[in-house]
């Protein structure tokens, strides 16, 4: 493994790291007491759901509270730990603890994995990372206990709390609501307060990205010696939770009694973007809605969290960019910084791969199952934003279709992360300029 891993490209360790993870956890819960009538599920049931798990996206092919067993549920929460904290975060954490050294190769990997600025500190802000991910799930699911005790008795009740709290942190949207009704999610709650700013909160922590914690913990209200990066997701972050809700007050929900309307609007705006968890039934939005939804599941949460998409940062890059050429200026700013050409490139690149692997899959699962292209675009949407919201046709797709929502999962998980890093600080090859010739775009 020294030699191999000597080899491998940091790129290339997460996208086996995240395949391994997946596929032990897709073998386990084909074991015939991972459910619950103890006659075991299919592989790619199994791996749909593995895949969905670590790669904290949601989409289930079975209802997780009523299928799978105590085994299974807890088979999934811990493919959703790994898989919201990172392989690499996970497997340096315990290196640390079994006192193992952390070469530079682990040091570099670990900085890719997280979207560190350096290789420096970064042993210290893993374990920064592990001890606040353990508080801040611990204090959810204390939160979350009282009203599941209530409601489930104080034993589900604890587990009720643990499992989703740590689902919300993760970005995941796995839920055991089921057992009121199936893939019914948090819709009975939809007016509760505690479920709606704890699970809110969770979600909004762990997909604003370790590094802003680290700014936040460091500085605290000095907002302007935070690094430019966490500048950008937090006025990005804001910007994407409050127009949307807006939108869905006034145009989605506007027929919802005013609590409950506020509510409703508030906590899809949030979950939209890569958690999974929904408070109303999404089959009742209009197109306008679900598109609107689309966006902000591709957008996605921010770099080095817990959340997928192609990130806040690739739209905010490309939105000043527009803006910059709208002004003639050279070069992209934020808040008195130039952002590098090699960024504006690499955040183009993402926006179209996205672009692409979302409308290709969209296309070939609505021509192969026969239906509406909107609600086909929102599962691919959902499945390469790895957010798991959906218009309930998930259940009903046939092999092809879960196969390449699959795909799009692993890839929304791991390929903004790397596949195009590995485009960019792979071999150089031939450094020669060709001649230029003007090209009119536009």
């Amino acid at each position: 493994m020294g030699d191999v891993g000597k080899r491998l490209s940091s790129s290339q360790i997460i996208i086996l790291g995240f395949a391994a993870v997946i596929l032990v956890g897709s073998l386990l819960l084909t074991l015939p007491f991972a459910v619950k009538t103890g006659q075991g599920t299919s592989f790619l049931d199994a791996l749909f759901t593995a895949t969905s798990a670590v790669c904290v996206t949601g989409l289930v092919v079975h209802d997780t509270g009523t299928y799978w067993s105590m085994f299974g549920q807890s088979v999934i929460l811990l493919l959703i730990q790994i898989g919201g904290m990172g392989v690499v975060t996970v497997a340096v954490s315990i290196s640390v603890v079994f006192g193992k050294r952390i070469g530079l190769k682990q040091r570099s990997t670990m900085q890719e994995a997280i979207s560190a600025h350096k290789v420096g500190g970064i042993v210290r802000l893993t374990g920064f990372i592990i001890r606040m991910t353990a508080l801040i799930e611990g204090i959810g699911a204390v939160l979350l206990a009282p009203v599941f005790c209530s409601e489930f008795g104080f034993f589900r009740g604890i587990w009720y709390a643990v499992f989703h709290s740590v689902s919300a942190f993760c970005n995941a949207g796995f839920d055991l609501m089921g057992v009121r009704e199936q893939y019914s999610s948090l819709t009975s709650f939809a007016t509760h307060p505690v479920i709606n700013l704890v699970i809110m909160s969770l979600i909004i922590i762990g997909g604003i990205g370790f590094l802003t914690w680290d700014d936040i913990r460091t500085f605290k209200w000095k907002l302007r010696r935070y690094h430019m990066q966490s500048k950008v997701i937090l006025v990005t972050s804001a910007v994407l939770i409050i127009f949307p809700a807006i939108y869905f007050c006034f145009f989605e929900f506007s027929g919802l009694p005013f609590g409950e309307r506020i509510w409703e609007s508030v906590f899809q705006s949030v979950t939209t973007r890569t958690a999974g968890f929904n408070t109303a039934d999404l089959t009742t939005l209009s197109e306008t809605g679900l598109a609107v939804m689309i966006i902000l599941m591709l957008i996605g949460g921010s770099p080095g969290s817990t959340a997928g998409g192609m990130k806040t940062t690739t739209l905010a890059v490309m939105l000043s960019t527009a803006v910059s050429v709208f002004r003639k200026r050279e070069h992209t700013h934020f808040f008195g910084r130039r952002i590098s050409d090699d960024t504006v490139r690499n955040a183009a690149t993402i926006l179209t791969m996205y672009l692409v692997l979302f409308l290709t899959g969209g296309f070939i699962i609505s021509r192969v199952e026969g239906l509406p292209l909107i609600s086909c675009l929102f599962e691919t949407a959902s499945a390469v934003g790895t957010v798991g919201l959906t218009v309930g046709i998930t259940s009903e797709l046939g092999q092809v279709s879960r196969c390449i929502l699959i795909l799009l999962m692993y890839i929304g998980r791991v390929g903004g992360l790397t596949l195009i890093f590995s485009a960019i600080s792979a071999r150089q090859g031939n450094t020669a300029r060709l001649p230029q010739e003007k090209l009119t775009v536009g």
